[in-house]
């Protein structure tokens, strides 16, 4: 009968000392740096954008509680501007997050 011991399955592959030494020699090039001056110009810019997005979206405050002003509230800076302005920003993040350093 043939039986396979436990002692001769290597559940542990990558810590065979054979398999290590030969990691070792392909060395990668790996920056320490996640993000330069550049990605986080882009990010900042980005977070101006959503800031000027957030701030349009804003406001609609009638003087009179009483009042309600379809114009002021359902204004095209609101309904329009504003949204496609703070989904610009995120674009912008998005890009900022995945261009790679120089």
């Amino acid at each position: 009968m043939n039986c396979i011991s436990s002692s001769s399955i290597n559940f542990f592959p990558i810590l065979q000392p054979n398999k290590l030494n030969h990691m070792s020699h392909h060395k990668q090039n790996v920056d320490s740096v996640l993000f330069n001056k550049e990605n986080y110009t882009w990010m900042l810019i980005g977070g101006l954008v959503i800031a000027l997005g957030m701030f349009l979206l804003s406001g609609g405050k009638s003087p009179d509680p009483a009042i309600f002003d379809t114009k002021e509230v359902y204004s095209t800076t609101r309904i329009t501007i504003a949204p496609i302005l703070i989904v610009l920003g995120l674009l912008v993040e998005v890009y900022a997050i995945f261009k790679k350093p120089k």
